[in-house]
């Protein structure tokens, strides 16, 4: 399967001219048989290629490796996605004209970001369906120990050699289901938010998102009941969910509060510190989190109650002396001050109705069982006993307007 990207792009109904990086994205079985036509096809044939690998990856798709005038073969135990290590490898280039990152997420990063550093294109070979950033503009980079959702480049093409997905272990099948069944809260948070704070909303980017969910809630009912996994659908899903992000240039339809859970858990503040699993196993706890606590919200009735800044003294407790001034310059200008909380109460008949959209929390744990995904903070060596204070803390991480960031201007009946 070959996704049509220039249909998305152009004069949009939202008012707004959408483009997009990626040229061409290639969904197959032995795919890469086929990657120089493909690199041809997005005019990079005959360009100096670096080729990025790590070595679990590079042992594993023994067989399956492209042509590349320069290898990098980074050691896999330990990568991170971090801005010390990333320019670290940037000094060994030997002066690409394109580089090719190929293996899972963390690798992407080691692709995008030097590639968007030099001005120059990037291509992705995904070697699993874990997560929505294949397609993705964004680089999830680790500076100054925190977390950031940076704008970089996107690949202009992607080739998912299905003989090499089909490969992954059930627990990044898992994985991947998580990341793109989080839609079901990303979704919820952008049209309350639209709702309330008049922000920004594309319905086309956003059926592109439900489409997305769609069709991964398709093959995870599928997987629950068979075992057996669709990965063309599962990695479709992924790339036209990373899609999204190109289209808007920020992640807004593709990760709300739930996504916080990542990189709280990459973060480790205090009384995190052994918290552990990959992205979408993270995703999936904040999704069930979001999903129940969204339900328990609507039941009630909420007040407005006056803004007030989070303090640099909650702050440095819940994230200690390490992390406290990233959180700090990030909540500066928070967007809660930006619009009346009344707003919310106003629009609480309406904010049900969308809540209403969200599966209940017992048929997402029911599909999380049977689809071996991991959804509960133990399951991310996180104690239960933190479970009310994850989503508020996390929530202040990054400065978007969630239903969870609202709670701060809300007290309920």
């Amino acid at each position: 399967m070959i996704l049509d990207c220039e249909r998305y792009t152009g004069k949009c109904v939202c008012g707004r001219e959408h483009t997009l990086e990626t040229k061409k994205v290639v969904v197959e079985y032995n795919a890469l048989a086929n990657f120089e036509q493909y690199m041809a096809d997005v005019g990079l044939a005959g360009k100096r290629r670096t080729v990025v690998y790590d070595t679990n990856i590079y042992k594993l798709t023994e067989g399956k490796h492209v042509a590349a005038d320069q290898e990098i073969v980074l050691e896999g135990k330990g990568l991170r996605s971090e801005d010390i290590q990333i320019e670290a490898m940037m000094k060994d280039l030997d002066n690409p004209e394109v580089i090719v990152a190929f293996g899972a997420g963390t690798i992407m990063d080691f692709g995008r970001y030097p590639a968007f550093k030099l001005g120059i294109p990037f291509v992705a070979i995904p070697t699993l369906a874990s997560s929505d950033g294949f397609t993705a503009n964004i680089c999830s980079v680790i500076i100054d120990g925190q977390k950031k959702s940076i704008p970089m480049c996107a690949p202009i093409l992607v080739v998912a050699d299905l003989d090499i997905i089909a490969g992954a272990p059930a627990r990044l099948v898992a994985s991947g289901i998580n990341d793109i069944l989080a839609k079901y809260i990303s979704r919820v948070d952008w049209k309350i938010s639209r709702l309330v704070a008049d922000e920004y909303f594309c319905p086309m980017v956003a059926d592109l998102a439900d489409e997305a969910l769609d069709i991964m809630r398709a093959a995870a009912d599928k997987y629950a009941a068979t075992g057996e996994a669709d990965h063309e659908a599962m990695t479709m899903a992924q790339m036209k969910s990373g899609l999204t992000m190109q289209l808007l240039n920020h992640s807004r339809a593709a990760s709300g509060a739930e996504h916080l859970m990542a990189h709280l858990v990459e973060m480790q503040p205090p009384r995190f510190e052994g918290a552990e699993g990959i992205h979408g196993e993270c995703v999936g706890v904040g999704t069930y989190l979001c999903a129940k606590l969204y339900h328990e919200l609507a039941k009630k009735t909420p007040k407005a109650k006056p803004f007030e800044p989070l303090t640099e003294a909650w702050i440095r407790e819940k994230f200690g002396d390490r992390l406290a001034a990233g959180i700090i310059k990030e909540n500066a200008d928070d967007i809660l001050g930006k619009f009346d909380p009344q707003n919310i109460v106003d629009h609480w008949d309406e904010i049900k109705e969308i809540i209403a959209t969200i599966p209940p929390a017992e048929e997402l744990e029911a599909l999380y069982k049977a689809c071996g995904s991991k959804y509960l903070p133990e399951h991310i060596g996180i104690d239960p006993a933190l479970t009310d204070e994850m989503l508020p803390i996390s929530a202040a991480i990054r400065n978007r307007l969630t239903l969870v960031r609202m709670l701060r201007v809300l007290d309920f009946e």
